[in-house]
């Protein structure tokens, strides 16, 4: 009789079979860096996370340093906004003095930025407004002011989240024309229109103020439509091609990791993140379980990088083993 128990048997013998392991090299821990000073409030609907001004934050970096993170992701929460989002390419912004701090107090820590206008608009969409909805080819021209400006602070690595057709095109002439060819860009490739952001939102008082983002970003129905996504910033140039959110999107992880010879990176979301979290405070789940498989399934999905809100609770329980 065939028994897989055999290899069941003892922790030993699990630990030598297994087929995927979590690593705190897997993960990127994403910042909200707020424009002002002593700032360091805790986001209600995402417990432990909080925003930073840049006084505040180095005991937060001191810690993901010590933790051995090895790159983090950068949110901009500005003083001022506009219709166009026009911070986003100031060289004094936000995000361009974080960058600048962290590469010269930490410079060994892997820096990647968000590309995108919403934090920035004031209405609260991913690019300029035209007749009630995003111009997509206005909003490229942006993108890549941005992309240079972020580039030209230090940073190692740039993501463009807004969904915008031709955005990856866009970035890489624009940073390859000022000298930056070496700069990788992140895609996210394949971002759904989803229920699950809705916390991050409250992080970076970016919720529109009219309408929703459904014309941009994808309708979770579909998964054919993925594999054309990820197709056009692959031929465009993208680096690393992602999937936004991770948990209810496994299969086009998966889709992803068959098909393309990059990367694959997946972002574990604000809203996935506090329903473990508000399930553990009732005591209605194991927290640190459900957290380890939830992101252990990313990457048997696979997915080669994990962006996650737990980075540093998975890397305290990593570095013990």
């Amino acid at each position: 009789m065939n028994r897989t128990r055999r290899l069941r048997k003892t922790e030993n013998i699990r630990r030598l079979v297994r087929e995927n392991k979590l690593t705190v090299d897997d993960l990127i821990y994403p910042l909200f860096i707020e424009e002002g000073s002593n700032i360091e409030v805790e986001i209600d609907s995402m417990p432990g996370i909080k925003r930073y001004s840049l006084d505040t934050i180095s005991k937060e970096l001191d810690e993901v340093m010590d933790l051995q993170i090895p790159a983090v992701l950068l949110f901009g929460i500005p003083s001022t906004k506009d219709d166009e989002g026009t911070e986003t390419w100031n060289d004094q912004g936000i995000v361009q003095q974080a960058i600048r701090f962290i590469k010269k107090n930490y410079p060994s820590l892997y820096v990647i930025t968000d590309v995108c206008f919403c934090e920035y608009t004031s209405h609260g969409h991913c690019g300029i407004i035209h007749n009630k909805d995003v111009d997509n080819d206005a909003t490229l021209v942006n993108l890549a002011k941005q992309s240079i400006s972020h580039a030209k602070a230090g940073a190692d690595m740039v993501a463009p989240s807004g969904m915008m057709d031709g955005a990856i095109f866009a970035m890489r002439e624009a940073l390859d024309n000022t000298g930056f060819y070496d700069l990788p860009i992140m895609g996210y490739s394949v971002k759904y229109s989803s229920a699950f952001y809705g916390p991050f939102r409250d992080a970076v008082d970016s919720a529109p103020s009219f309408g929703d983002r459904r014309t941009y970003q994808m309708d979770p129905a579909n998964r054919d439509e993925a594999m054309r996504e990820a197709n056009f910033d692959d031929m465009e140039g993208a680096d690393i091609l992602m999937v936004k959110p991770a948990l209810s999107y496994l299969d086009i992880i998966r889709d992803l990791k068959n098909n393309f010879d990059r990367p694959i990176a997946c972002y574990n979301v604000s809203g996935e993140y506090a329903m473990i979290k508000a399930a553990s405070e009732k005591n209605w789940i194991d927290e640190e379980k459900v957290m380890m498989e939830s992101l252990l399934s990313m990457k048997r999905a696979g997915a080669d990088i994990i962006i996650t809100y737990f980075a540093k609770d998975v890397a305290k329980i990593l570095l013990k083993r």
